[in-house]
């Protein structure tokens, strides 16, 4: 029975991989090629992410530099870059496109960092869904007789220290962005 326990470890990675994804595209005072890695760009007749039609580099902590691969999408990049919503006024030096990061307000942090705890509890929420899911799972297993009593309560407790875990680590990650936004 502990294998859906075992089971279920994927799916909490899975929630704790979102949220580790959400936090990277949030805003710190530093530039982050993650940033901008996966806004769409129109190009070629399709949709396709910035990472794969340009190579991003940050050559200083307050700058993102995009070059096209094909000179072409210049354009095509700084529509993306306006319409992105991160709120940064793309500048083209003939096909290099740089972001610049202004420095972030004290009040812009504390917003920022509330709005890392907004996804912190998100990803806790997440997570306790999976916990009730397995505990559902855990409880029919006894009610249909294919585990002990004893079994039950191991594996609840179990669970309950996996979800601790998971906690934890969602703890340790919103500290550390709290402290990378937060740094001037």
């Amino acid at each position: 029975m502990a294998s859906q326990i075992d089971l279920a470890k994927p799916e909490f990675e899975q929630s704790l991989s979102h949220y580790e994804k959400e936090l990277s595209n949030i805003r710190s005072g530093r530039a982050h090629a993650s940033m901008v890695e996966q806004i769409p760009v129109e190009a070629y007749g399709s949709t396709m992410e910035m990472k794969g039609v340009a190579s991003i580099s940050i050559p200083d902590a307050r700058t993102i530099q995009i070059e096209p691969w094909d000179k072409g999408l210049v354009k095509d990049i700084e529509k993306a870059l306006q319409g992105s919503g991160l709120g940064l006024n793309p500048v083209t030096a003939g096909t290099v496109i740089r972001l610049m990061m202004p420095s972030l307000t004290e009040e812009n942090r504390k917003n920022i960092v509330k709005i890392v705890h907004q996804k912190a509890e998100h990803a806790r929420i997440s997570l306790r869904q999976v916990r009730e899911q397995i505990r559902d799972n855990i409880g029919a297993d006894f009610e249909a007789k294919r585990i002990s009593e004893d079994d039950k309560f191991r594996l609840h407790d179990q669970l309950d220290k996996m979800v601790a875990e998971y906690n934890k680590r969602v703890e340790e990650i919103s500290e550390e962005k709290e402290k990378d936004v937060m740094t001037i």
